[in-house]
């Protein structure tokens, strides 16, 4: 037999085929599905939580004043690092300074009143005593109405006497508050780091902070060395994440690196990321997770956006499907018979019930597809892990979404792969 004779059998055969099964799927009434098909697989799992957030330093202080006064010496500049009690900026002591004198004259005042006030006392009880000294010896030369009048004299002295030195008392603190509130002129670094925020001039007023402490910040110091972000987490997600879980966090500075961290604490109150103008229903419940970052680069910088991938489980060589393979069907009905006796002719009612499972497509022998429930763990990127329901090297429809919806138990299908392999193999005999 000649060559061209073998390739014409051939293209025969194929079209023989090709018709035959045709003929019987057309006569079934059923047309193959074209889908993926994969066998049930080992591989190893990472479960994560992906959320977003900004880069913060862990420790940082801002610093506001605690006096009202224009700033005239500010000797720092955004960006500079400085240390422990450095000198940073000094607001117009001049009215501090003349409050302390007039503390100090009032002190020096109420001093005086007290050593006035003490003579006093001292001359009244003397005299008191030197008179009652006479009575005792002849009672007829002082009377008793005089010695009277002269007790009590002594006796209002010696409360004159007190009030003063409580007097001086009130002068010395009063002196002491000046004191402390001209301290309070001198800003100085509370603690070593970098200034990150500098919201004032030279010239400027520096007010007090005790109402309004944002308008009052005049810089922030900030501990570079230690360095975290703080991101959101879905409520159906922070259930999941656990003190010490580690995490990679990419930083859009530097996209071309990962940096690793860790958990550090988890917020017991949700943040409501809705507008306020929008209904509770309507407002999305997060979490706030803090995480560390063990390598910080040296040019971060505060408010950097960040994404982390905080890891929350991993499996080594488990069970897996893809997750597109893993779909929901509703389960047979289940018929619960009413326990009611029967009322004349009337049969008892039945209530059916249906629920939802999730499960897989076995592709069986004959390309028939089986919906087999699955349950399964945690859920890796791509993959799900498979605690019971299937076994290594079953095949299973894994794609596409669209094809997987729309399957049923005893449905055809085809696997794309196969496909593409026939209408290769039929180009090849046509071009023999």
């Amino acid at each position: 037999m000649t060559k061209r004779m073998k390739v014409t059998v051939a293209v025969i055969a194929v079209a023989v085929l090709g018709g035959v099964a045709a003929f019987g799927a057309t006569k079934r009434g059923e047309k193959p599905t074209e889908v993926k098909v994969e066998a049930v697989a080992r591989r190893d799992l990472v479960a994560s939580v992906t959320a977003s957030g900004q880069i913060i330093p862990t420790t940082k202080v801002d610093v506001s004043a605690d006096v009202t006064g224009r700033i005239v010496r500010l000797s720092v500049k955004e960006g500079q690092m400085v240390t422990k009690g450095q000198f940073l900026l000094q607001i117009d002591p001049v009215q501090s300074e003349a409050a302390v004198q007039r503390s100090e004259a009032a002190v020096s005042s109420a001093r005086a009143q007290a050593a006035q006030a003490r003579a006093n006392l001292v001359q009244a009880e003397a005299t008191y005593k030197r008179q009652n000294d006479i009575v005792k010896q002849n009672p007829q030369l002082v009377s008793a109405q005089e010695l009277e009048q002269l007790k009590t004299q002594a006796e209002v002295n010696k409360a004159l006497f007190e009030a003063a030195q409580h007097q001086v008392d009130q002068a010395i603190a009063g002196l002491r508050d000046a004191r402390r509130a001209l301290e309070r002129t001198t800003i100085v670094a509370p603690m070593s780091g970098k200034i990150t925020r500098l919201n004032v001039e030279e010239g400027e007023t520096a007010i007090q902070g005790t109402l309004n402490k944002d308008a009052a910040t005049l810089l922030t110091i900030s501990d570079m060395s230690i360095m975290e972000t703080k991101v959101k987490v879905d409520e159906t997600d922070v259930a999941r994440i656990s003190l010490g879980d580690s995490a990679v966090v990419q930083i859009d500075a530097f996209s071309d690196t990962t940096f690793i961290g860790k958990v550090t604490k988890i917020s017991n109150s949700s943040v409501k990321a809705a507008g306020a103008a929008a209904s509770a229903t309507d407002q999305a419940i997060d979490y706030e997770v803090t995480i560390q970052l063990l390598n910080p680069p040296e040019d971060t910088r505060p408010d950097f956006s960040a994404t982390a991938k905080i890891v929350t489980d991993t499996r080594n060589k488990a069970l897996s499907v893809p997750i597109i393979a893993l779909t929901v069907r509703e389960d047979e009905a289940i018929a619960n018979t009413d326990t009611a006796p029967t009322m004349g002719n009337r049969q008892p009612q039945k209530q059916v019930g249906k629920k939802d499972v999730e499960g897989v497509f076995i592709v069986g022998a004959d390309n028939k597809v089986t919906f087999r429930p699955v349950k399964v763990g945690i859920a890796g990127e791509k993959h799900f892990e498979v605690m019971s329901g299937l076994k290594e090297g079953e095949k299973i429809v894994a794609g596409t979404y669209q094809a997987i919806r729309d399957l049923k138990n005893g449905a055809m299908v085809r696997s794309s792969a196969d496909s593409g392999k026939t209408k290769g193999a039929a180009t090849a005999v046509a071009k023999s």
